[in-house]
């Protein structure tokens, strides 16, 4: 019988690690994973999202794209989200100067590889920043988002197709599936 041994990183050793990849690396609970790299339509897709959300946010509220990393101090994962936005004053992180800790909203453009990790644990970890409102997930294979947006009575689920109206309630905002994949060729399947 053999015994694998998990190697157990600490903070600065992913802040040094990060610094010296070339691929962006995410950082949960002393173990780093390199993320996995995107299609031209998973680049597409999240630059489609930032035009349709810029053209919409309250002037109290910025978009960001994959390159500001979000920490979720609760679970100690640190992550590169598609889009992320926040309203109000950013919070930095205590631990690391460039990432993120008061989102509004995360945008993740799922993946072959990515849907089931993007939808189960990573929202779960999401799920524990308590700035967070809504997660939007832009679906790779077909015309649809899906809002899984915080309430009073917790967290609640809604896909939207082509043709429907994408409605966000915190921050207030609308606009339409159609108007992110305009023009973009998807993933086959």
């Amino acid at each position: 019988m053999s015994t694998a041994k998990r190697l157990h990183y600490g903070y600065s050793d992913y802040l040094a690690s990060l610094e010296m990849s070339e691929l962006k690396l995410e950082y949960c609970d002393g173990v780093i994973y390199a993320m996995a790299g995107g299609t031209r339509a998973h680049a597409q897709l999240s630059a489609a999202v930032i035009v349709a959300l810029h053209r919409v946010l309250p002037k109290s509220c910025l978009a960001s794209t994959s390159d500001m990393k979000v920490r979720i101090e609760a679970s100690d994962l640190s992550t590169f989200p598609d889009v992320s936005v926040v309203c109000g004053e950013p919070i930095m992180s205590s631990i690391d100067a460039n990432a993120l800790s008061n989102p509004t909203l995360l945008v993740e453009v799922t993946s072959k590889g990515t849907e089931d990790y993007d939808r189960g644990d990573k929202l779960s970890h999401y799920k524990q920043l308590p700035s967070l409102r809504v997660v939007l997930f832009v679906s790779h294979r077909k015309r649809s988002i899906t809002r899984v947006q915080r309430t009073e009575g917790g967290w609640e689920e809604r896909e939207f197709r082509a043709g429907e109206v994408v409605s966000v309630e915190s921050p207030q905002l609308s606009f339409t599936v159609d108007e992110v994949y305009d023009g973009i060729v998807l993933d086959p399947q």
